[in-house]
């Protein structure tokens, strides 16, 4: 089963609609911030109904304890419940799709409509010719991994087909991840705040990937002598846990505070809406100096893995000319 939420549900909304769903099954597996995963494998003999009858309880517990309406798939994977839930327009419906008619039901389906594919994905596709997911299924797999990529291929082309062995896993709500730097004395120095916010990304962005996920937004701290703080959070385009990414954002955060004379005494990043990376969709890149920077990040870990995290560290200083 998988449980799309209204978008922008608050927080502890979205935790009490994870308390319904474990009502269901034992098995819940929290998608931030707005959706779930629910193995129903066990649950069906144990209450007696179909998967599209859970599925109707849930609206009913939801709508009626907390004034919620959500989308329900179902199917016999991950993928064809996303896609399923994917294809109900209303505010709120069940769409259970039995495992006979998987190919049937996928086939004339968009290609940007099977879950996994991204606009950039199902756009080189149909650059192709493939425009829906029968076509992208009777495609050679080798032809779909030279379009798209080995890994991101080789996943399109068994999804088309509703071949997808992922389980659902076990995972409450992630907790939001954030560093701090604490600055000895006051600073006024515009380079050396935006130098300490560097090494807190790379921290931020190693910390994240060392546990496997990626975050939505980052929220900037900064306070002042006197106490006052400063706060502001910022979406990211898309889920990363990239040094690239992050920095980017980062950087737009500082520059929105419109920093003058302010004397900083802590600055804060966090990592929000935390997600496992397993859950980001891989976009295609024509940026070779992006891909290169990503290949020297791979490196970077792999060196502080082996030598301990401050092995590499971002440049703190400026030249200065005179």
């Amino acid at each position: 089963m998988h449980v799309r939420c209204p978008d922008r549900l608050p927080e502890d909304v979205f935790r009490q609609v994870l308390e319904q769903l474990a009502e269901l099954s034992p098995v819940v597996q929290a998608l931030p911030p707005s959706a779930a995963l629910v193995e129903l494998k066990g649950s069906l003999g144990y209450h007696g109904v179909d998967g599209r009858r859970l599925g109707e309880v849930l609206r009913v517990r939801t709508i009626s304890r907390l004034g919620v309406d959500v989308r329900v798939g179902i199917g016999p994977s991950i993928t064809v419940a996303a896609t399923a839930s994917g294809q109900i327009t209303v505010p709120g419906g069940v769409f259970a799709v039995d495992p006979g008619q998987v190919t049937d039901w996928l086939g004339p389906l968009p290609v940007e409509a099977l879950h996994g594919i991204g606009p950039r994905q199902a756009q080189t596709l149909r650059d192709y010719g493939v425009h829906c997911v029968g076509l992208l299924a009777a495609v050679p797999p080798a032809t779909v991994q030279r379009l798209l990529g080995g890994r991101a291929g080789r996943q399109a082309a068994d999804r088309a087909c509703g071949i997808d062995p992922r389980p659902v896993a076990p995972r409450a709500l992630p907790a939001s991840a954030s560093v701090s730097r604490t600055f000895p004395r006051h600073t006024l120095d515009g380079a050396a705040v935006r130098a300490a916010l560097l090494d807190l990304v790379v921290t931020l962005a190693l910390q994240l990937r060392g546990r496997g996920q990626a975050a939505r937004g980052l929220t900037l701290t900064l306070r002042f002598a006197g106490g006052t703080t400063w706060e502001k959070t910022r979406r990211l385009p898309e889920a990363s846990a990239h040094d690239d990414d992050l920095r980017t954002s980062a950087y737009r955060l500082i520059d929105a505070a419109g920093l003058q004379r302010g004397r900083l005494t802590r600055i804060t990043l966090k990592g929000e809406d935390l997600i496992a990376a397993d859950q980001v969709a891989e976009q295609i890149s024509f940026d070779g100096a992006r891909e290169a920077r990503l290949v020297a990040e791979e490196v970077s870990d792999r060196i502080r893995a082996k030598f301990g995290p401050g092995a590499i560290r971002p440049a703190t200083t400026l030249l200065r000319v005179s």
